[in-house]
């Protein structure tokens, strides 16, 4: 969602800009709930400036997701031990991993990665997830620590 989201709000619309946009996701990742809401909660409030902008996004984003899922749900329900079933839900499971990472290579930009220091923490972030196995909040928290002291 966050290619078709930066298109729409920072590209098309111009309602935010980019480095607005990344801020915005990672404040998204830390609040409760999916990116999405939490994006379009912020982007509804500073196209409109108050609260009501910011209902009306959020409810025009989870709409559709609800009704989709609920149809899905309701039939998924019966044909779960279908093995052709099972075969399309394997496949999708490899697709969203694969737009997890196209996700994770548009956040790659200019306005993340701004000098050595930035690459530096990213690197840090990224063993320590992957070689350690750190818990993700606790680099959250020391990544907003060090970003803190270091800018």
């Amino acid at each position: 969602m966050l290619p078709l989201i930066q298109k729409e709000v920072v590209e098309i619309h111009q309602w935010i800009s980019v480095s607005d946009f990344t801020d915005m996701v990672g404040i998204s990742q830390m609040t409760p709930g999916p990116i999405s809401f939490n994006l379009a909660t912020y982007v509804g409030y500073t196209v409109t400036g108050n609260a009501f902008g910011s209902a009306i996004a959020t409810i025009a984003v989870s709409t559709p997701s609800l009704i989709i899922m609920v149809f899905i749900c309701k039939y998924l329900y019966k044909v779960r031990h279908n093995y052709y079933v099972n075969k399309i839900i394997d496949v999708l499971k490899i697709t969203i991993i694969g737009l997890i990472g196209a996700a994770a290579l548009l956040l790659i930009n200019r306005e993340n990665f701004t000098d050595y220091k930035s690459v530096l923490l990213f690197c840090a972030s990224f063993i320590a997830v992957f070689k350690w196995n750190i818990d993700p909040v606790l680099l959250i928290i020391a990544g907003g620590i060090c970003g803190f002291l270091l800018y």
